[in-house]
């Protein structure tokens, strides 16, 4: 095991014991040993407190005088944390995941583009112009894809005049940004097409349009995860696979 030293420890040893939680390798009710953890990691107790203060913030663990520091049922995690996310995601257990978000913007996001079509400004119209502008220029840096694409859709959720909805984006973002990182590093379909039709729709006040459109998108991003699914890390897949263009 390498020790954890230098700038950014901190940091290191949240990752490394929240990855080992989330991932299973403690679960509820286990007791963590600070002191020997803190050895194996090779960081001071002071550290290792603090570390412990961010995870309980994610409720992942909790302490208690007589018990220690113990691992808390998940249901009491913060689910939406974008850490818990990233964690579910190295740990296996993507495909879990995104298929729960996909059921969550199925419900929320075609009736968000119904309400926008009606209620759109121009500077929504403008800010959605932009994100498609990012999206279509980041073919090939899926980091700038993923960003343009959680642009989109945050600035659909504001286009429906709603404020509550438009803050919606707090429980779909963090999800849509690890499915992003996921699927835009393989070979999918060009994402520009299907956020066009939605964002068309919008433009000619065309509800129903706009909410088919919409329905649509969700189907082909559930189409890009089915292909790139096999090749992330889960049971019975230790290592992700690369995927090659043809003829690579």
């Amino acid at each position: 095991m390498a020790s954890y030293s230098g700038r950014g420890v901190h940091g290191q040893v949240v990752q490394h014991l929240g990855l080992r939680i989330v991932g299973g390798e403690f679960t509820e009710g286990d007791i963590l040993d600070i002191r020997a953890v803190g050895a194996q990691l090779d960081v001071s107790l002071t550290a290792m407190r603090e570390a412990l203060k961010v995870l309980a913030g994610k409720g992942l663990i909790d302490a208690r005088q007589k018990r220690g520091t113990f691992v808390r049922a998940r249901s009491a995690w913060n689910l939406l944390d974008p850490d818990v996310i990233r964690w579910r995601t190295e740990g296996g257990d993507s495909e879990q995941l995104m298929h729960d978000l996909a059921d969550v913007r199925s419900i929320v996001e075609p009736a968000a583009a119904h309400r926008a079509a009606l209620r759109r400004t121009e500077a929504d119209l403008a800010a959605l112009d932009t994100a498609l502008s990012r999206m279509a220029d980041a073919r090939g840096d899926s980091a700038e894809a993923a960003d343009a694409d959680a642009a989109f859709h945050r600035a659909l959720l504001n286009s429906t005049g709603n404020e509550l909805l438009g803050r919606l984006d707090l429980l779909l973002e963090p999800g849509l940004r690890e499915r992003d990182r996921l699927v835009h590093a393989h070979l999918v379909a060009d994402p520009v097409p299907s956020h066009r039709a939605v964002l068309d729709a919008v433009r000619d006040r065309d509800a129903p349009r706009a909410q088919a459109a919409m329905l649509d998108l969700l189907a082909q991003a559930a189409e890009d995860f089915g292909r790139v699914a096999p090749r992330l890390p889960g049971p019975g897949r230790p290592e992700a696979r690369e995927e090659r263009a043809p003829g690579s």
